[in-house]
Order: structure tokens, then C-alpha cells, then sequence
């Protein structure tokens, strides 16, 4: 029986596909840690929240950075170590101020930072606002109607609540594919 069941996963990962399904729950842990400690990261700006997101990914055989270089500095990057093919992520950070900031960072990502060696990229949007289920539900819906960074289709569903995948043509010439995963960091004004 295994002991750390995603680990083994996410080390073992021999397909693309294999490995971001591994890496998914690792980045559900994340976003938990980030919602379940809100009051506290309350006062924390995008590079704070960045940091606080990124402990639960530090694992063994796995660096994280926080403002790599990758073209620009990339707010997250994950990167299996001696793992070939290559096996990295890049993460824009946003704190949610509706669906064309969002989009703007997606263009960071894509536009700028990803050269197509890269694995799925991953757009995370830090929602302080009420309703992220409906706020999630207006991006896309607005990346749907505009298809930005030429998007290639409908987005679909993820399997992370609150969060939906899309995929773009890229300079690169090929189709990659973006996770977008929204944390609830919405706290309740009390006087």
C-alpha cells in the first residue's frame, strides 16, 4: 500500500496527462491551505499570497520559485527535479478584478513567459470578492465569447471546484492547454 499515494503518482508520472492529474491535488492542497487560513493572509498582496500558496507544493525532488526567469519574471515555477522530459509549471497570479484582468494574465502567460516546453500553465486568481462561483462562471463565459490568446474552443471543466481548463494556439505551434484555479479568499465585513 502506498504511504503518499499523489507523491508516488506525481514522481511515477510517465505521460503529460498523468502527471497533471497528480499535480492537480497538490495544487488543491494549496488553494485549501490559502481558504482555510484567509483571516490570516487577509492583509497579504499578490506576491504574499503567492508565497503562502507555494508551501504545500515544497516537496521532495521538486523546486519551487517564486519570480523565476522565464522571459519576464514568472510569478510561480514548479519543476520536477531530474524528470525527462522536462516536467515544469508556470503559474500568473492575480488577485481577481474581473474577467479582462484575468485574461491579461493569461496573455502574460502564454504571450510572454511559456515557450512551449513548459507543461500545462496555470492561471490562479486569489477571489476576494463574494460568489466566486459566479464570478468564475463570468470568465468564462467571457474567454468563450472572445476566445483570447487564440483560444482554441470552449473551455471545459476541471476537476478542481472553481476552476476550468482552456487551451490556445501558441507561438511554439502547438495547442497548450491552461488551468484556471480560483481560491475563495472572500472574508465577511464585520464592524
Amino acid at each position: 500500500m502506498k504511504k503518499s499515494p499523489d507523491y508516488v503518482d506525481l514522481v511515477c508520472a510517465s505521460t503529460e496527462d498523468e502527471f497533471d492529474k497528480a499535480f492537480d491535488s497538490f495544487i488543491e492542497n494549496a488553494a485549501e491551505h490559502l481558504e482555510v487560513n484567509k483571516k490570516n493572509f487577509a492583509p497579504l498582496n499578490e506576491e504574499g499570497l503567492s508565497s503562502a500558496f507555494i508551501g504545500p507544493l515544497k516537496l521532495p525532488g521538486v523546486t519551487v520559485l517564486q519570480e523565476a526567469n522565464s522571459n519576464g519574471h514568472v510569478d510561480i515555477t514548479v519543476s520536477m527535479n531530474h524528470c525527462t522530459p522536462i516536467r515544469k509549471k508556470l503559474f500568473e497570479a492575480k488577485i481577481y478584478s474581473g474577467p479582462s484582468y484575468h485574461v491579461s494574465g493569461l496573455s502574460q502567460l502564454l504571450d510572454r513567459y511559456t515557450t512551449g516546453r513548459e507543461g500545462r500553465g496555470i492561471v490562479i486568481s486569489y477571489v476576494r470578492k463574494k460568489n466566486i462561483a459566479h464570478l468564475v462562471k463570468s470568465i468564462r463565459a467571457r474567454m468563450d465569447e472572445d476566445l483570447p490568446c487564440d483560444q482554441q474552443g470552449p473551455t471545459s471543466d476541471h476537476t478542481l471546484r472553481w476552476s476550468f481548463l482552456s487551451r490556445h494556439s501558441h507561438s511554439c505551434g502547438e495547442v497548450l492547454a491552461v488551468a484556471h484555479i480560483s481560491c475563495n479568499l472572500f472574508l465577511e465585513e464585520t464592524d
